[in-house]
């Protein structure tokens, strides 16, 4: 059984659209001195921006979807290694150098009365996001496992009464043999399904985090008549949708899906960006950024968003890689390169904060 991503996704879009509608009113004023407002070019820069965002995520996904038969890209390559690190500073930074400050000028806004909101409210839910997260992840594998085991049994019950008549049951598992005493190597199978299950539970609860964040930059963008804020934008998000998407692209080709779910991964990933932008400009004329529903919303949102990334980045993917993979652990150099894909990967991620 596989967490069901496509209705997931669904209910998550279909949740943040009504919060776009039910926060439509209630504009504070504090922002409204800025200058460079120019509907017309904002909305020529944003119809610009969508196509473009939708360009780069799509490439940034399917890039390493591509990798597999390039034999010096492939998974278990040292290059693939480096790649991933970079991509996973780059997911790393946006929670941190991106989501998280968002979080924090959403709920610490002037337009929101000082009590409670003087509460770091940011920080806590961030904290509670990413303690979810470990519990999702551990939930999962450990559902997981309890199906595979019993299928394990299932199948080695058949196998007393099946062997004489040289039948298999391998659950489509090419490594699930019987060896010369007439059973299964369970610890190679086991290890494989394991390490197979773990990379699954990562790429879905990943794209889910990158989901919700990608919708409420869109939307963000989307209703915002400030051409200064969004030509500097659109450059940014297509750096981070390509090498953010080249991270998620890296983990949903280790966890081996069909074609079928790989393309709803794909689609939901690319269109959620350009998505929140279009619903953006079709409520730009009642939704309202700094009403104090919608700070406190995206606030919660993208404090949300950032836990999940956080714990992800560090936890699931670098930690991961890191400790628990034999290459690695057995070159001190490729941990060098290794290391120094990720400082490069959060460091260009980081640099991209002071335009967006």
């Amino acid at each position: 059984m596989a967490i069901p991503t496509a209705k997931s996704h669904l209910l998550i879009l279909s949740l943040l659209i009504s919060t776009a509608v039910a926060c439509a009113s209630g504009e504070c004023e504090a922002d409204s001195s800025r200058g460079c407002h120019d509907k017309s070019k904002a909305l020529h820069l944003k119809l610009i921006a969508i196509p473009t965002i939708l360009v780069a995520s799509m490439v940034g996904i399917c890039l390493p979807l591509f990798t597999r038969s390039v034999k010096s890209l492939s998974p278990d390559t040292d290059l693939f290694l480096i790649v991933k690190a970079f991509s996973s500073g780059v997911i790393l930074a946006t929670g941190y150098m991106h989501v998280l400050p968002d979080s924090f000028d959403d709920l610490k806004s002037e337009c929101l009365p000082r009590n409670p909101w003087k509460y770091p409210f940011t920080t806590l839910v961030a904290m509670v996001a990413a303690v979810l997260t470990m519990m999702v992840d551990s939930f999962a594998l450990c559902y997981y496992r309890k199906k595979d085991r019993e299928i394990k049994e299932e199948c080695r019950r058949k196998r007393k009464t099946n062997v004489e008549l040289g039948q298999n049951c391998s659950n489509g598992n090419d490594n699930d043999k019987l060896n010369d005493s007439g059973t299964v190597d369970d610890q190679e199978v086991e290890d494989k399904a394991a390490t197979l299950l773990r990379h699954r539970v990562v790429a879905q609860v990943l794209e889910l985090g990158i989901v919700v964040h990608s919708v409420v930059i869109g939307l963000s963008m989307g209703a915002s008549d400030n051409p200064c804020t969004i030509r500097p934008l659109v450059a940014a998000l297509c750096f981070h949708q390509l090498f953010e998407g080249m991270g998620l692209g890296g983990c949903i080709l280790q966890a081996e899906y069909g074609a079928k779910m790989k393309a709803i991964m794909v689609f939901f990933f690319s269109a959620t960006t350009p998505f929140g932008i279009a619903l953006g400009i079709g409520l730009s004329n009642i939704y309202s950024e700094n009403s104090p529903a919608a700070l406190i919303v995206v606030g919660v949102l993208n404090a949300t968003s950032a836990g999940l990334l956080n714990y992800m980045a560090l936890v699931d993917l670098l930690a991961h890689e890191f400790f628990g993979n034999r290459k690695l652990l057995e070159s001190m150099e490729l941990q060098m390169w290794a290391y120094l894909a990720v400082f490069s990967g959060a460091g260009g991620m980081s640099l991209m904060a002071k335009w967006a």
